[in-house]
């Protein structure tokens, strides 16, 4: 089949007959002749039969055409040839050629219709083939015949038209090439405007239009210098960053911010800013001293600029140690207000863009990088507060312990605390801290100086108190402590402009912040430097005294009571705690004017010396010290209370200290008075006047904190009876004193705010054992007077000569009550004369009364006990004695009920007793001494008793006597 097929193709298409006649001979299979057909029709027909012959021929006949049939059957010819074999197999490959020429033939046969059909369609588009062959060579002419008359010039102009669009588009590349080469000339201007988000803006489009034209070689050169440009726009838009940490500029940080969000560049923004701030604060503050120690030095040495922060402080001067740390502090406040400026231009912002947000919900992962952004930056700052602020804690720390500040001057250091103070709130609103490291620096500069100041100020004290002439100074009567300079940060924390830290903790103004009052321009440190300059009062601070015209003036100013607080506009009240109390006087009595008050006559005003007033003072400097520096209220108290202390003891000393007296065991010193006394003398007062070269270090440094006993100044005589021995002098001593004590229960509230808890039973036992005692040294002073102005010994002699063994009953007093009457006469008369040159306040009279009253008595007592013979007409004749007294005494003091008189009473009734009933009186009448008890043994019983009855008695009376031993 293949072979017919091949056959076919080669033959092409042609008619059947011409196929046929074109076959070849030398082809595989021929048509057979008339004979072979005939032969073959005599072939047996049956398909069977001829189709097992098609299937004995060998395969090897349909391999291939090019199998080569002849070769093959003459290489299987037997090497014996035989013509019958021959024959045979001849006949054989007849008999299949014929079979399979049959085959073919009726295969031809049966195809011949769809091959006459087919040979018909290839003819038909043979001639279509023909006919298109025709119409191309025809269109092909018309095409040449076009070409050569319109194409080529119509052509032309179009490649022309194309070429011109090019170069359009050519000359616009160049031009924006030639723009982006002139845009760093726009760039520097932008620069010099400041207009930095304007500049990057240009800068990346340029950029972005470079990359468009980078095909172009000179592109690349410029996209370098683009590059260069931008690095140097973020190293000017860094130098502008640094600018915002001493001066912020609201609209130049708002450019600035905006560049860097153009770069991209936020986050990196906000740490190039923190390290600014920190760089700000180091130069700033070294500029600032460098400045002053150059002035200071006086040259243009360079040598200044070499030494580090911490050297350099060392070198400031104390004159200029002042002014240098007010400015130092000034301009760390610029610093620390740009700080806060800038978070408040960034939560401004964030409100403002969390606005925008919510309004417009679109772009949600840009708005998620811009809260991060955010976030990040609102986290940055909050860290940065307290962390610039350690900055500044540690340069003030390093500036503040750099020099000595202990022989500085009261009102520099106080200064100095100030600014710190104002320093330490600023860092609690800055950032909340309580400032540990600046609290820590300044308090072992306080502990150091007022060490030093405390020492020197104590000196002072005793050198004032030996000089000390007692005299009055004039006041006016509302006089108040505040209106000292020295306690005016008492009055001005009720004014929330005032300096806070001269406020108590509980007026600080909780409204407004330094930050937000001085946002807008001003510093709050240059108060400070104006708050001197307000004073019209000149303190002292090197030696605190003033004369008595320079006082006086300086309370002119003060005429109003509206200021003077409710304990000092009363009188003085009793505060004794003797065993008598003093009748407190009425209003009535007062309008009667009765003698016994020797002040009416003058204005009420405080009694008050130099030296009290310079307490005071020191008082007031003292608290202003401690209610700046909170840490060292302790020390400072201590301190205080020594004033206190020392002042007391002099006083005592001076005025109130007579061995004879405290030997008659009155209790004229409360336990409590002579214990505090005796703890003065051992914590305070230097008894060895010489240092012992041989003593310990430990003895020495202990004697460092005392002060030796003062002396009364020669000038104040105490031996006159003219001046009542020195009346005048001891009611200012005493009542001064008074009047001080009264100043520290009012100042104890305040005192007790600022100590510390762990020190307030300090604080109340000073006031319980040594503030409340300064009233009852009157008792011993005024004692002193009292038991020398009247002659008590001449009463006794009188009384002596009286004869008490009467057989009448008198009707006439004795003339010794006369006498003694008329010693209290003198004695009111002499009282009244010192009243003229010193305000006797009513407890004064009343107790100087009391104690006159009270040794008559008991002289009284004594000259009854002297008695060696007296009947009942005689004890009669001693109540009618005491009686007159009593009546004509009551005219000349007010004192209700006379003290003492029961004493007397009770002493001349005793003589009346039975002996049981006299042994039971002894017994509960403990206050009598043993002579006079003896007395009444033998003179009233020893005529009526036996001798062993009068020993019973006598040993009672040694019974009680035995304890007093």
């Amino acid at each position: 089949m293949q072979k017919i097929k091949s056959l076919m193709t080669r033959q092409g298409l042609r008619s059947p007959q011409e196929s046929v006649n074109d076959l070849s001979p030398i082809e595989s299979f021929r048509i057979p002749t008339k004979e072979e057909l005939r032969e073959q029709h005599e072939e047996p027909t049956d398909p069977q039969v001829q189709q097992e012959i098609i299937n004995s021929i060998e395969e090897v006949y349909f391999s291939n055409d090019s199998f080569d049939i002849v070769k093959y059957e003459l290489e299987r010819l037997p090497p014996v040839l035989s013509l019958q074999e021959l024959e045979e197999y001849r006949d054989k490959l007849k008999q299949q050629q014929a079979a399979v020429s049959k085959k073919v033939a009726d295969l031809i046969l049966e195809k011949q219709p769809a091959y006459v059909e087919e040979l018909e369609r290839v003819t038909s588009l043979q001639t279509g083939l023909q006919l298109a062959a025709v119409i191309c060579t025809n269109g092909r002419r018309h095409l040449n015949i076009a070409k050569e008359g319109f194409t080529q010039t119509s052509l032309g102009l179009l490649a022309n038209q194309r070429k011109r669009q090019l170069l359009i588009g050519l000359l616009k590349s160049l031009r924006t090439i030639k723009t982006l080469q002139r845009t760093d000339v726009r760039l520097s201007e932008m620069l010099e405007e400041e207009d930095y988000p304007g500049a990057i803006q240009l800068c990346l489009e340029c950029q972005k239009a470079a990359s468009t034209f980078k095909h172009y070689s000179c592109i690349s050169e410029l996209n370098s210098k683009l590059q260069d440009t931008l690095e140097q726009i973020e190293e000017q838009l860094d130098v502008a960053l640094s600018k915002i940490c001493k001066n912020f500029d609201i609209n130049h940080y708002t450019k600035v911010q905006q560049a860097y969000r153009l770069l991209g560049k936020t986050q990196t923004a906000m740490d190039q800013l923190h390290m600014h701030f920190t760089q700000a604060i180091h130069n700033t503050v070294f500029q600032v001293v460098l400045g002053y120690v150059e002035l200071c030095a006086g040259n243009t040495d360079t040598k200044f600029q070499k030494l580090q922060y911490k050297d350099l402080c060392t070198h400031i001067t104390s004159d200029s140690y002042i002014p240098c740390l007010a400015d130092l502090c000034k301009a760390l406040w610029e610093v620390m207000l740009s700080y806060y400026r800038t978070m408040q231009w960034h939560e401004n912002h964030d409100q403002d863009e969390a606005a925008v947000v919510s309004s417009d919900g679109n772009n949600v992962i840009g708005t998620e990088e811009n809260s991060f952004d955010r976030n990040y930056v609102k986290k940055k700052l909050e860290h940065g507060l307290s962390r610039i602020w350690q900055d500044v804690q540690l340069k003030v720390k390093t500036y503040l312990l750099g020099t000595d500040l202990s022989n500085f001057k009261y009102d520099d250091f106080i200064f100095v605390l100030d600014v710190i103070s104002r320093l330490m709130q600023v860092g609690e609103e800055f950032c909340g801290s309580k400032s540990e490291v600046l609290q820590e620096s300044i308090r072992k500069q306080s502990v150091n100086y007022f060490k030093t100041y405390h020492r020197t100020r104590l000196e002072e004290l005793r050198m004032f108190l030996e000089n000390e002439t007692w005299e009055l100074c004039p006041v006016k009567s509302s006089f108040s402590i505040l209106q000292l300079h020295e306690f005016k940060f008492m009055e001005q924390s009720r004014s929330p402009s005032v300096s806070p830290s001269k406020q108590p903790t509980s007026a600080v103004s909780s409204t407004v912040t330094l930050f937000e009052q001085y946002c807008n321009g001003g510093n709050p440190f240059e108060i400070q430097a104006d708050s001197k300059d307000d004073e019209t009062e000149d303190v002292l601070a090197s030696n605190g005294y003033e004369s008595d015209e320079q006082e006086k003036s300086a309370y002119q100013e003060y005429d109003s009571d509206s200021d003077v607080p409710e304990e000092l506009k009363r009188d003085y009240v009793d505060e004794q705690t003797g065993d008598a109390p003093i009748k407190s006087i009425s209003r009535e009595t007062l309008r009667s004017r009765k003698r016994s008050d020797y002040n009416l006559n003058k204005v009420n005003a405080p009694i008050l010396t130099n030296t009290t007033l310079n307490v005071i003072r020191l008082v007031g400097k003292y608290m202003q010290m401690m209610n700046i520096l909170k840490p060292i209220a302790f020390d400072v108290i201590h301190f205080m209370s020594q004033l206190f202390d020392y002042y007391l003891y002099a006083v005592y000393t001076f005025f109130g200290r007579n061995d004879m007296f405290e030997s008659t065991g009155l209790g004229l010193s409360s336990s409590r008075l002579r214990t505090t006394l005796n703890r003065i003398q051992e914590s305070l007062i230097d008894l060895e006047v010489s240092a012992d070269p041989s003593g310990t270090l430990t003895a020495a440094e202990e004697r460092k904190e005392k002060v030796p006993s003062p002396h009364l100044s020669h000038l104040v005589v105490l031996t006159s009876g003219n001046s009542l021995y020195g009346l005048a002098e001891r009611v200012v001593a005493t009542e001064s004193l008074v009047f001080l004590a009264e100043q520290f229960e009012f100042l104890q509230p305040h005192l007790d705010a600022v100590m510390p808890a762990a020190k307030k039973p300090f604080l109340q036992q000073f006031y319980s054992q040594t503030v409340s005692t300064a009233s009852e040294l009157r008792k011993p002073v005024y004692w002193i007077v009292a038991a020398k102005a009247i002659d008590y010994e001449q009463m006794l002699l009188l009384m002596a000569n009286v004869k008490w063994d009467v057989k009448e009953i008198m009707s006439q007093h004795n003339v010794y009550v006369d006498a003694l009457l008329k010693e209290f006469e003198e004695f009111n008369r002499r009282l009244n004369d010192v009243s003229k040159r010193v305000r006797i306040p009513l407890p004064v009279s009343n107790i100087l009364w009391e104690h006159c009253i009270r040794l008559a008595n008991r002289t009284l007592v004594e000259g009854y006990a002297n008695v060696k013979k007296c009947s009942n007409e005689g004890r009669a004749l001693m109540q009618l004695d005491f009686q007159q007294f009593l009546m004509k005494l009551e005219k000349l003091t007010d004192i209700r009920p006379i003290p003492d008189k029961e004493f007397v009473e009770t002493y001349i009734k005793a003589y009346y007793l039975t002996e049981n009933d006299m042994e039971c009186w002894i017994k509960e009448h403990r206050e009598y001494s043993t002579k006079q008890l003896t007395n009444l043994v033998n003179i009233c019983l020893g005529t009526y008793i036996n001798k062993k009855a009068r020993q019973k008695l006598l040993a009672a009376i040694d019974d009680i006597d035995r304890p007093k031993r």
